[in-house]
């Protein structure tokens, strides 16, 4: 796995379930676009996550996908409001309005504010690899 081995530290497994809102869109812009669903009571799962996400229009067996769970600090600093970030990846697709279930499944990290977009862009790479590593280390036999 890319920058070390990854464990589940004291945080817990969950499903969200949520209706995919419209964001600021930063996340099309620096090459990761989200499916954005607000959580504003579910902050003790604040972090970033491997995940597999299911919905109408997904595949049966869901996506997997790289989460961010928080308030996005490198844009927002203090004044941002919770909200779970979902990268599907190797989907393209508009899922505005859809109902989706997002099950965290591995604690990657915790959330930080980054110096800089491109230091937000590597490490959010690092996520990307690091959630295809664990996918591909079994959790695909579990999903």
């Amino acid at each position: 796995m890319t920058e070390g081995t990854l464990r589940a530290l004291d945080t817990r497994p969950t499903t969200i379930t949520g209706t995919v809102i419209h964001g600021n869109a930063w996340g099309r812009v620096i090459g990761f676009p989200t499916a954005n669903i607000e959580v504003p009571d579910l902050m003790a799962h604040t972090g970033i996550w491997a995940a597999i996400v299911h919905g109408a229009g997904l595949p049966a067996a869901g996506v997997l996908a790289a989460v961010s769970v928080g308030t996005r600090p490198t844009y927002y600093g203090d004044a941002g409001h919770p909200l779970l970030e979902a990268h599907l990846l190797d989907f393209a697709g508009d899922l505005y309005g859809q109902e989706l279930s997002v099950e965290l499944r591995l604690f990657l990290r915790a959330e930080v504010a980054f110096v800089d977009t491109p230091a937000l862009v590597d490490q959010l790479a690092v996520d990307v690899q690091n959630t295809r590593d664990w996918y591909a280390a079994g959790a695909r036999a579990a999903a």
